[in-house]
């Protein structure tokens, strides 16, 4: 048993007969060698080609629609994904607002429009609720060095759209909201300052923060006195059409008890005008952020 091991073993390290007599009488090839520097050759040949003919770079195209950035959201409807809407930004034209649209739907103002609401759908468009100006949300974007308050350039931008006199909030148009066109003008009011009465201007109310949006469905001249138009709806149009075919609560501005209790400033009148067009189910954003 040892001296059959021993034989295999010896026998498996010993290189066989023919393989020594192959390998002596072989000659060593010169292929490799010349291999190598055909490769190296190439190398050198295709290194000058490129260095006098360059490649042409592949630019990337235009986004289109003149729109300087992509923004999508995502739309869930009680709970069910509805599918992703994509926004192309006119940041060229107006800078101010792309900003603060931007700002909330990348999250860099420290908040954003991640599980926020629709709050009106109407058959011609659909608006989002978006952040208030005050509370926790203005609490976190504060630490991170921005602000949910409104801003003057943002109704500077505006009154430079609505010098132009065309309707702007058309099919597909993506606005913020600027202005409150019910808004009533500052009161006068008696002030007395350093032992003289003056006349002062109390403002009432306060203008939109330009955190909410609209979606135009379809032409929507009505928001032309209330909205900057910062974009247009490239992709997913029939989620903003799915949206817009939710239920809400009915409009019942011509009733004539309405119209009595707005008249005498009934604040339960104020109440259900804000009722108006909400829709019944839960219309979310879960997801939001730049392309």
């Amino acid at each position: 048993m040892n001296c059959s091991a021993q034989l295999t073993r010896r026998s498996f390290l010993t290189p066989s007969k023919s393989a020594l007599i192959t390998s002596s009488s072989s000659t060593p090839t010169p292929f490799p060698a010349l291999v190598r520097r055909d490769f190296i050759s190439c190398s050198l040949l295709l290194g000058v080609y490129r260095h006098i003919y360059p490649l042409p770079l592949l630019a990337e195209p235009p986004p289109p629609d003149g729109t300087t950035q992509l923004a999508f959201l995502d739309v869930s409807i009680d709970g069910e994904p509805a599918g992703r809407i994509v926004i192309g930004l006119y940041g060229d034209t107006v800078p101010a607002g792309t900003s603060r649209f931007v700002d909330l739907v990348s999250g860099r103002s420290g908040v954003s429009y991640r599980r926020k609401e629709f709050v009106k759908i109407t058959p011609k468009y659909v608006q989002h609720g978006g952040l208030r100006s005050f509370g926790v949300d203005a609490e976190i974007a504060t630490k991170t060095g921005s602000s949910l308050a409104a801003e003057d350039a943002l109704l500077e931008e505006w009154k430079k759209q609505s010098a132009v006199g065309a309707a702007r909030n058309t099919a597909k148009s993506v606005s913020i909201i600027v202005r409150d066109p019910t808004r009533p003008p500052p009161k006068l009011k008696l002030v007395a300052r350093r032992g003289r009465l003056e006349i002062d201007e109390e403002s009432v109310g306060s203008e939109p923060n330009g955190t909410e949006f609209a979606i135009a469905v379809r032409d929507s001249p009505e928001l032309d006195a209330a909205s900057l138009v910062i974009g247009r709806v490239l992709q997913g149009m029939e989620v903003v059409e799915r949206i817009s075919q939710v239920k809400t609560v009915q409009e019942n501005s011509s009733s004539p008890y309405f119209r009595v209790a707005k008249l005498i400033g009934d604040k339960r009148a104020v109440v259900a005008e804000r009722g108006f067009n909400r829709p019944y189910s839960k219309v979310l954003i879960t997801n939001c952020g730049l392309l």
